[in-house]
């Protein structure tokens, strides 16, 4: 049996939501007969404004939201929609929902809560428009497919009908399960981008105590230029192919949340990243990063700059506890955080949005 998708992502390969949620298994699909088509809605040129924090140009933007339109009206030779969030950011759903083709069911993917992006917004007029657009969005579709338990909660709630979770994963083929080298030096890792690179600002007095011994450094991946008072800090630009390697001259990755809203739709992607290289992680105690780690066996959960100083001085002073911690988040990943566990379910849960109409 063979299926025809019509994929409907929001960035190119370099946007991490979709290149993780969607564009990883693209190779497992197609050898499983599920042919997809990619459409993706904006350019690498948004993303660059994006992470360099420069105003978002609006003529590219008019450009990508009328190509999308065209291939909507143009191309319907399709067994289902598989959408990312959203067919069009920031108009209502009145308008999206035009475009939903009669007798093509379609599956719609969060891994953040960007329902919050339009009902949280300090705008009224945004909130009155754009409030209840992705509950509507999220009602008429096949199915719902989550990364996180705060995610899918939420959808029952506005009455999806069908949601099921699928988390963000790794493919484990492309992460060696190396051990940690032996160092004087102590190495906290964190891997993100110049949009959450604030987050960091959470944890600066909590590194700088760890750091004060002076065996102690942070090295950060992707965030793009940041300074963090009395911590020495190394920026290393993120590249996919060099991902893998920069986390593995970690000791110990990190990922400070504050306890909000938004935060709580976050998938956890960089844990899991980190703990499929076997490094053990110090999480935030928010939203997915209690569902993702084991709080002691396979990291360390924290809520407070005195637990944060704890976990990283316990990390610091133990290479076997870093192994076994490590060891211990590695076969995590591999029993339930990998595109091997996840690809199978998610071929099984597209063709399933189909039944009744073949």
């Amino acid at each position: 049996m063979t299926m025809k998708i019509l994929l409907l992502s929001r960035y190119s390969h370099r946007g991490p939501s979709s290149r993780v949620r969607f564009y990883q298994y693209l190779p497992y699909l197609s050898s499983q007969g599920v042919h997809v088509t990619v459409a993706n809605l904006l350019a690498d040129e948004y993303i660059e404004d994006l992470y360099a924090d420069r105003r978002r140009r609006l003529a590219p933007i008019i450009g990508a939201y009328t190509k999308r339109l065209v291939y909507l009206l143009t191309n319907r030779k399709f067994d289902l929609l598989w959408i990312e969030g959203e067919i069009l950011p920031w108009l209502p759903a009145w308008f999206e929902t035009i475009f939903f083709h009669p007798g093509i069911p379609y599956v719609v993917d969060y891994d953040d809560a960007i329902f919050h992006r339009y009902n949280m917004h300090p705008r009224f007029l945004v909130r009155a428009l754009l409030g209840g657009k992705i509950d509507k969005v999220m009602r008429q579709a096949a199915l719902v497919i989550v990364g996180s338990r705060y995610l899918g909660d939420y959808a029952r709630r506005v009455g999806v009908k069908r949601v099921e979770h699928i988390p963000s994963a790794i493919d484990l083929n492309r992460y060696p399960n190396t051990p940690a080298p032996k160092s004087p030096f102590f190495t906290i890792g964190w891997i993100g981008s110049p949009v959450t690179k604030k987050y960091l600002n959470l944890v600066n007095t909590v590194l700088a105590e760890v750091c004060q011994d002076g065996s102690t450094r942070l090295v950060l991946v992707g965030s793009g230029q940041l300074q963090l008072n009395g911590v020495p800090t190394e920026i290393r630009d993120w590249s996919e192919e060099t991902e893998v390697a920069d986390i593995q001259s970690f000791d110990a990755g990190i990922m400070p949340l504050p306890d909000d809203p938004w935060s709580h739709g976050k998938c956890g992607y960089k844990l899991i990243q980190y703990m499929a290289c076997g490094r053990p992680v110090v999480a935030s105690k928010v939203g997915v990063n209690t569902e993702i780690v084991e709080d002691g066996i396979s990291g360390f959960l924290v809520n407070d700059k005195d637990s944060w100083v704890k976990a990283l001085k316990t990390l610091r002073k133990s290479y076997s506890i870093r192994h076994r911690i490590g060891k211990s988040g590695r076969t995590r990943v591999e029993t339930k955080y990998c595109i091997q566990v996840t690809a199978p379910r998610l071929v099984s849960l597209l063709y399933s949005a189909t039944e009744g109409l073949r």
